[in-house]
């Protein structure tokens, strides 16, 4: 059974995949047999983002790319088919998130949420999409979110753009199933990344953040998650064995979309 998970002979692509989710994601399909591409926006991310694979023991491609200019990812495809092969799995993970109130958002600040977060998703699957069509399978995992299914403060455009990638999922499901293409959903709860380091600082009397407190105390799991969390999720849903599973969303996320709390 192990070997239906084997992506031995499969090309990846990871968007976003120089850091932090992406590269773990990256780095598991690596380690599960994947050739693994991946894209940035900086010469600088390029190096650090190889250096990184390297160091975990994974030969990966590095493209800088943006992903919100359709011309640019079209002539990244063409790239990765020329020069590894035709890509099998997408892994639409490249995002960025403005944590502002909604009256006081401005439109160039949405908008730039929903051209990262959702349109991008949309102009590369457009890209993949028909090498997958001509191999006969593929799969695309849209990274989605909690906020795919709930709301909070000051995210006004992250919920937005992630409520739509998640019936992006469900759509490109409907319209390419048939031609054996599964397009699931990862949605990660509390990542404990980087980004989210100040959050979990502890304050001066040693006391928790007031956020980490409330996650983990929100989390049935009782912890943030690790962005190695995702990697059995990733691999199963690139892999032969989520042949079956299409238009889904994944929740890796402790238990917290299922817990009312105390």
């Amino acid at each position: 059974m192990i070997n239906i998970f084997d992506l031995s002979g499969k090309v990846a692509l990871v968007t976003g995949g120089a850091r932090s989710i992406g590269l773990a994601l990256g780095i598991g399909l690596g380690q599960a047999g994947a050739t693994v591409c991946f894209n940035c926006t900086s010469e600088r991310s390029l190096e650090e983002g190889l250096k990184a694979y390297e160091t975990a023991g994974v030969k990966a491609h590095g493209y800088v790319c943006n992903v919100t200019e359709e011309a640019a990812v079209q002539g990244m495809v063409a790239r990765i088919r020329a020069e590894v092969g035709v890509i099998d799995i997408l892994v639409n993970n490249a995002g960025i998130n403005k944590r502002i109130p909604m009256t006081e958002m401005e439109v160039e600040d949405f908008t730039q949420v929903i051209h990262v977060d959702l349109i991008a998703p949309f102009i590369v699957s457009k890209a993949v999409i028909p090498g997958m069509l001509e191999k006969g399978h593929g799969k695309i995992i849209n990274i989605c979110s909690m906020m795919s299914e709930v709301g909070r403060g000051t995210l006004a455009a992250y919920s937005s753009a992630k409520g739509g990638i998640k019936m992006l999922t469900r759509n490109i499901c409907s319209e390419f199933g048939g031609a054996n293409i599964q397009c699931n959903g990862i949605g990660p709860g509390y990542i404990a990344t980087d980004l989210t380091a100040p959050l979990r600082e502890p304050q001066p009397d040693g006391a928790l953040h007031p956020f980490d407190q409330f996650i983990r105390e929100r989390t049935p799991a009782g912890r943030w998650g690790d962005p190695k969390d995702l990697m059995g999720p990733v691999i199963f849903l690139a892999s032969e064995a989520s042949d079956y599973v299409n238009g889904h969303v994944l929740y890796v996320d402790g238990g917290i979309l299922a817990y009312l709390g105390k």
